[in-house]
């Protein structure tokens, strides 16, 4: 498709990552609208990262309407390097596109002993708490914090009740949606995954007002603050506004731990903590409590041993694709 090989091999990693822990919606599933998005010259393949603006602890970049994986690489990569200079930094990014799962970014900062965030808005797929235009995006939030023994705290969520690829992976195998998840277009309850991706959206994080719903809508708009507007990105609606224009933002940080604490002290009290809530009393007809993270860590190891299943349709999609660039596909 025209993209130089190390920015491919970027995009495919981070594919594969989300894949491998688990998070099937963001895998390979995703390939074929990266290639129709390139085909049809809404991605730059041979996008040209560039600083609009810089301070020692702080950037503001401009992704030239590339593959997000790209310039969400190259953004963490200089946070974590001012990181090191001046302890902390921050680097938004605006004019880029998806750039898969927002755990990718914040884990790179893991191995510096460093906690690391990582942000991203999107497309208009969620209702504000009662809407029922779909203004906001799903507006992933990821924070990664190193340990010593145990293994590292991952948190990496949308802001919606569910990331909207629950409800493609749902309609490819025609199955119904959870109630509480989507309404239609006249903001109505729906299970109906194929009326969701056609006219409907998604609810904040805590569905409705009552079940707290409008903490998620905040937490949404946060991140559409510090992606969109921070950066000069999009927001909001203004994401779908001007078709075939990038309008998508990214917001990462990077904080070295032993600019507060020595680090050991640090990780052992992560490892005391993490104990303490595995080990507190569990619920009736329960034998685990999880830790953010965990449960993909776990998922990595038993599909690097096993494989990765993916669904028939992918599999398709990925042969079609092969045939149609004459990339040889085996499977």
């Amino acid at each position: 498709m025209g993209v130089p090989p190390d920015d491919a091999e970027i995009t495919a990693d981070v594919l594969v990552e989300a894949d491998l822990r688990g998070i099937d919606s963001h895998g390979v599933a995703r390939l074929q609208r990266y290639v129709s998005r390139l085909r049809e010259g809404l991605i730059e393949p041979k996008a040209e990262v560039k600083v609009v603006h810089e301070t020692p602890a702080t950037a503001l970049l401009d992704g030239g309407n590339g593959l997000g994986q790209v310039v969400g690489v190259w953004a963490m990569e200089r946070c974590i390097r001012k990181a090191e200079a001046v302890g902390a930094a921050f680097v938004s990014v605006c004019n880029s596109n998806h750039y898969g799962i927002a755990g990718y970014y914040a884990m790179m900062a893991l191995p510096h002993d460093m906690i690391g965030l990582s942000l991203t808005n999107s497309r208009p797929l969620v209702v504000p708490t009662f809407g029922k235009q779909a203004i906001l995006g799903t507006n992933p939030i990821s924070v990664a914090v190193p340990t010593k023994e145990e293994r590292p705290f991952v948190l990496d969520m949308a802001t919606s009740i569910v990331p909207m690829g629950k409800v493609e992976v749902a309609n490819r195998r025609g199955e119904p949606l959870p109630p509480g998840w989507a309404v239609d277009g006249e903001g109505r309850p729906t299970t109906d995954a194929a009326t969701v991706l056609a006219e409907g959206g998604l609810l904040p994080l805590g569905g409705t007002r009552e079940l707290g719903g409008h903490k998620g809508y905040g937490l949404s708009a946060m991140v559409d603050i510090l992606c969109g507007v921070l950066s000069g990105a999009g927001y909001g609606a203004a994401m779908s506004r001007v078709p075939g224009v990038s309008k998508v933002g990214h917001f990462f940080a990077a904080m070295r731990i032993d600019g507060f604490r020595p680090v050991d002290e640090f990780k052992a009290m992560m490892d005391e903590m993490i104990g303490e809530l595995k080990g507190s009393a569990k619920a009736e007809g329960q034998d685990r409590i999880y830790i953010h993270g965990e449960i993909e860590f776990e998922m990595e190891e038993e599909r690097r041993r096993e494989g990765i299943p993916l669904h028939p349709k992918v599999v398709a999609s990925l042969r079609q694709i092969g045939q149609e660039l004459g990339v040889q596909f085996d499977i």
